[in-house]
């Protein structure tokens, strides 16, 4: 582990509250700038009179400008620190959280989302990460795990929590999304105040040398195959993910005839499954190979995805049987789960610490192209079509250019990219 006996405040129990108040952070910065949004989307179609291209460009904005801004973040953590930062998103999004439930038109939603962004990629995935990477070594995959596995807890919790006010006519999703506001601030933004702290400096530090620090410059990392192979099929798997998460409850209600409680009901089975693969698969890093616990849950992500198709009279249809689609929301959730794990756990393993923020933040560029492009091109090819055949068929063929890129990673900074490391530096 990273703190000592040797230093108050820095052993096991500081450990805990630190990955404590991640998680919770992590809960309701990603639950409630994505998969809450996107389970009303319903909801925003009734209410604008919108279809599922426009509803879907709320979290391709979120996605789009994100990815955008995560390069500049990344040199921010390195440079100011990474709770300086997570401090700061959380202020944008508590603002932004409040003015949600006054949105007027789908306008004030891509504007509302555009500033979503900024908070998200702030205090979201990438500074969290470093933050538990720093604190914790030895079991690290599992810490990630634990953290990643808050988003999509929330995913499984909070449109539940909200749904009676959701769906009751005389309250709404205005005032769902005002409670959950309510408690971000409580919850998320007043812990990460009092808790969070960047990772404090070894006993003796001052009287000697700076301690090495693991990994790859961040040069070595952007001439590698490995970080690109990382970035595109971290893309592509985004690109599946996101697909599916915007539109399925749109294809739960409208395609496959449930009732918006039961289509909620089983999108929040998929969160709760992803829960448990970013528990197991977290689990299991920690003893086996990093990039080949990302192989196993990419074709787990894959075998998911087939599960929404079944054969009919002429030829491959969309499942509308209640246990398939059980199914489908049960294994691609555990795909989910797992493969969002380890891009992360995958680009420590891969590159080690050295530039760590700096890395995340390319890899987090390309994938959330990949997922803004997901999001956006399942809702306008479902719009162009007429239902979302061809866009799961699109979905399939993505998650298979995913595995094999993921099959062509190659760890760098136990290898020669370390030495590399260690001749650039010293």
């Amino acid at each position: 582990m990273v703190a000592g006996r040797g230093q108050p405040g820095t052993g096991p129990r500081t450990q805990l509250w630190i990955a404590a108040v991640c998680v919770l952070v992590y809960f309701f910065t990603n639950g409630m700038s994505l998969f809450v949004p996107q389970n009303l989307f319903p909801r925003f179609m009734e209410t604008f009179g919108a279809t599922p291209a426009e509803v879907s460009r709320t979290t391709a904005i979120t996605f789009g400008i994100a990815g955008l801004l995560a390069p500049f973040v990344g040199a921010a953590i390195d440079r100011f620190g990474v709770v300086r930062v997570i401090r700061t998103g959380l202020l944008v999004l508590g603002i932004t959280f409040i003015a949600y439930p006054a949105a007027r038109s789908l306008q004030d939603l891509y504007l509302l989302h555009a500033v979503i962004a900024v908070g998200l990629i702030l205090s979201g995935l990438m500074p969290n990460v470093v933050l538990l990477s720093r604190w914790f070594s030895a079991r690290r995959g599992t810490a990630v795990g634990v953290l990643v596995a808050g988003s999509s807890l929330a995913g499984a919790t909070l449109p539940v929590a909200i749904s009676p006010l959701v769906n009751d006519p005389a309250l709404g999703w205005r005032v769902g999304m005002g409670v959950l506001a309510a408690a971000f601030w409580l919850l998320a933004v007043l812990p990460a105040f009092l808790v969070l702290r960047d990772t404090p400096a070894p006993e003796g530090a001052g009287t000697g040398p700076a301690p090495p620090v693991d990994g790859v410059t961040f040069a070595v990392a952007l001439r590698s195959r490995t970080l690109w192979c990382l970035a595109i099929g971290s893309a592509c798997l985004w690109f599946a993910i996101q697909a599916m998460t915007s539109q399925i409850t749109i294809y739960f209600e409208q395609e496959a005839g449930l009732a918006p409680q039961r289509a909620t009901a089983l999108y929040s089975t998929i969160l709760a499954c992803s829960v448990a693969g970013k528990f197991l698969f977290g689990a299991v890093s920690d003893r086996f190979r990093k990039q080949r616990v990302m192989v196993v849950t990419s074709l787990t992500l894959l075998a998911g995805c087939l599960l929404l198709f079944t054969a009919g009279d002429g030829g491959l249809a969309l499942a509308g049987n209640p246990a398939q689609l059980a199914a489908f929301a049960v294994i691609f959730g555990l795909g989910f789960g797992g493969s969002f794990t380890l891009i992360q756990l995958v680009a420590v393993e891969s590159f080690g610490q050295l530039a760590l923020g700096r890395i995340l933040g390319v890899v987090t560029f390309v994938d959330t192209m990949g997922g803004a492009a997901g999001t956006l091109l399942a809702g306008q090819i479902r719009t162009a079509t007429g239902d979302y055949f061809v866009t799961f068929t699109v979905v399939v063929i993505v998650a298979v250019i995913a595995l094999a890129n993921v099959l062509l990673i190659r760890p760098l900074s136990h290898d020669q990219g370390h030495d590399q490391a260690r001749i650039t530096n010293a």
